[in-house]
């Protein structure tokens, strides 16, 4: 039953996508500037929803998930008749006469899968994307986070044609309900397990995907720094929605030199943000359910623990939690951690560090704080990443100027601002020649000689 149900709602979308009203300019506007509104009406609902899935304050739901995506709305709202114009690019000398150009052309059906960690924003954000390409989109949303996943359903059916933009709640039966059905396009943010699935499943149509992954994204503390400013900024990455971020620092490589001090500054930052006992902070957000709390405290074994530690499972509650002492191969060293553990290795030598992390699956996100310029590029040059923050944690992804996205296990694909609108759109190649002369050598029989024949592709 589940699967007639899809099948038919693809059927209508593709119907809608074939009418070609998504390919007008105009109407990708409207839907957007629409989109934007539902939001506003509904922001109370969705914070709400926020709290209620993750414990998120108000203020962090608006500034991680709700803010975010109405500046991507407003970037994309203002930027896209000029993107979506066909591009003039050069053309060969041996065209002459002709003109090229770069179509970009709607892709079709979308597929969006969001994740739970931050609900609203990840499924959101995309949806801009494949509303500004031209295309029609079935989201379905996380039901690990299903108070969102209710707010986006209603906000959509009340607003959205279904046949246009859909929303298919549920859980694995209806996610591979739509993985059977032939998309367009599918974009999925989660993990790499799961991102396999995706890709297998995808490949049955030839479906191109784009994956968001995650991993085990390293953050690296020179000696030569400022203390607080360096501890803030990794405090605030790394426990921003207790820890559930899948760029947050997921371990700490600080130089031998200066841990004992940064150390404390860490502590003295979690202290400031959160308060002596972040249990009763209201801007500290809880563990998105039991199986992940249980994970994330069997991760607390290892190591001493110089701050936090604490847990409450009726709340799902783990505290800020730093430890020291780690050896890479202790269990919180194997895989993401996505919680608020941040494990601190110590180190004296970079090229040590580098060789460290490029012996690792390549990580969404780097982390570097040092005043040393050469080291900042040496840092850049030697590790590969999906992107990097210097002097700082998470800001790479915040700007719509700056694609997202990730490299071999923590991804594949960029998104937001342009990013999002290429993603979303094929580049048709298209070359308009005239009828004013025509180079009868490349004809047959061919007479021209081949010495003849090299020179005139020198101008190609």
């Amino acid at each position: 039953m589940v699967n007639d149900s899809i099948s038919s709602l693809v059927n209508k979308q593709r119907d809608f996508f074939q009418s070609g009203k998504t390919r007008d300019i105009d109407f990708r506007i409207q839907q957007l500037k629409r989109l934007a509104a539902v939001i506003e009406e509904n922001e109370a609902d969705i914070l709400q929803a926020l709290h209620f899935d993750l414990g998120k304050s108000e203020l962090e739901g608006y500034m991680t998930e709700v803010g975010f995506v109405k500046s991507e709305l407003n970037f994309m709202i203002k930027n896209l008749p000029r993107w979506a114009r066909p591009q003039k690019v050069k053309t060969p000398l041996v065209y002459f006469g002709a003109k090229s150009y770069i179509y970009s052309d709607p892709l079709g059906l979308v597929l969006i899968i969001g994740p739970w960690n931050y609900p609203f924003q990840l499924i959101i954000a995309p949806l801009i994307g494949a509303i500004a390409g031209g295309n029609c989109a079935v989201l379905k949303p996380s039901e690990i986070a299903p108070s969102v996943s209710g707010v986006v359903k209603k906000m959509m059916t009340e607003n959205f044609p279904e046949e246009y933009i859909a929303v298919v709640e549920g859980g694995v039966p209806e996610c591979s309900a739509l993985l059977e059905n032939r998309f367009d396009h599918i974009f999925y943010t989660g993990g790499p397990v799961v991102g396999r699935i995706i890709m297998e499943a995808a490949s049955k149509h030839l479906t191109p995907v784009t994956l968001e992954l995650g991993g085990k994204s390293p953050c690296i503390v020179d000696y030569n720094i400022d203390f607080n400013y360096a501890a803030r900024r990794i405090a605030w990455g790394k426990f921003l929605n207790a820890g559930q971020t899948c760029v947050a620092p997921d371990y700490l490589m600080v130089h031998k030199q200066i841990k004992d001090k940064f150390l404390d500054c860490l502590k003295e930052a979690v202290n400031e943000f959160y308060g002596p006992d972040p249990m009763k902070s209201r801007d500290y957000s809880r563990i998105i359910n039991d199986k992940h709390f249980e994970r994330l405290q069997g991760l607390l074994n290892n190591g001493n623990i110089v701050c936090g530690g604490e847990t409450r499972g009726e709340d799902r509650y783990i505290a800020p939690t730093i430890i020291d002492n780690i050896s890479p191969t202790d269990p919180v060293m194997q895989e993401e951690i996505f919680g608020p553990i941040l494990p601190v290795l110590e180190y004296e030598d970079l090229d040590e560090v580098i060789c460290f992390i490029n012996k690792r699956p390549k990580p969404l996100a780097l982390y570097f704080f040092s005043r040393d310029y050469k080291k900042q590029e040496k840092v850049l040059r030697e590790t590969t990443s999906g992107g990097v923050s210097i002097n700082d944690t998470l800001s790479h992804m915040t700007t719509p100027y700056l694609p997202f996205g990730g490299i071999g296990e923590s991804g594949m694909g960029k998104y937001h601002g342009e990013a999002s609108f290429n993603t979303f759109v094929h580049k048709k190649s298209v070359l308009k020649n005239t009828f004013w002369f025509d180079l009868k050598v490349k004809y047959p029989p061919y007479t021209v000689s081949l010495q003849r024949i090299k020179k005139l592709m020198k101008f190609m």
